[in-house]
């Protein structure tokens, strides 16, 4: 399976915004984005240089890909489900991209980041409505159902999995011991204004 390679910290540097994509490290003064101050190094001699429009689309493309740990293939896709959709394509993408199994892992606080909660997916620790299902990408719908399999409750990790980590579970998770109910899709308060996905639009509709 493909993946990115590149540093974690280098992204959010790359990118000029933290993605959180290290876990508690990212809530440190060790995080290199706060030390750095969110420069690549030797990057200051183009720091006043204008952007075009398509390379200010193409760096929310890749902003939002990172974030979500996908590859252009598959966020392509994400992007044509999105536009076979009415209303507001890119909203409908990023609330495609927020049904991945693996992102509602992360979401309800199993794991400190998303690359954390892929590998628990296919480790086969959870079941979607009491099948097992170890496919990160599997993208889910109102009243599905999250579930802890029992064998890995005592499982050391499970103890304590987002020490050091503010846990934020969002509104459209319905969370309940050891399982959570996909109760609606996130609407667009829920996402940072920072993430622009009408820039992805664009950079696609060219």
């Amino acid at each position: 399976m493909a993946k990115y390679t590149e540093s974690k910290c280098k992204q959010c540097l790359r990118e000029h915004q933290k993605l959180y994509l290290k876990g508690s490290k990212c809530y440190t003064s060790k995080c290199p984005f706060i030390r750095r101050n969110g420069a690549l190094p030797g990057s200051n001699r183009f720091s006043y240089k204008r952007q075009s429009n398509f390379a200010i689309q193409f760096r929310e493309k890749q902003k939002i890909k990172r974030m979500y740990g996908i590859l252009e293939k598959q966020f392509r896709r994400y992007y044509d489900i999105a536009l076979q959709k009415k209303g507001d394509t890119g909203l409908t993408l990023l609330q495609v991209l927020e049904r991945r199994f693996d992102n509602v892992v992360f979401r309800i606080g199993y794991a400190p980041n998303r690359a954390t909660a892929r590998q628990l997916v296919t480790h086969g620790h959870f079941t979607i409505n009491g099948r097992s299902n170890n496919v990160p990408s599997t993208l889910l719908n109102p009243n599905d159902v999250i579930e802890l399999k029992i064998k890995s409750m005592d499982t050391e990790f499970f103890k304590d999995p987002l020490k050091g980590v503010e846990l934020n579970i969002p509104n459209w998770i319905n969370v309940s011991k050891d399982k959570a109910t996909i109760e609606s899709l996130p609407e667009k308060d829920f996402f940072d204004p920072s993430i622009q996905p009408s820039l992805v639009v664009e950079y696609y509709s060219r």
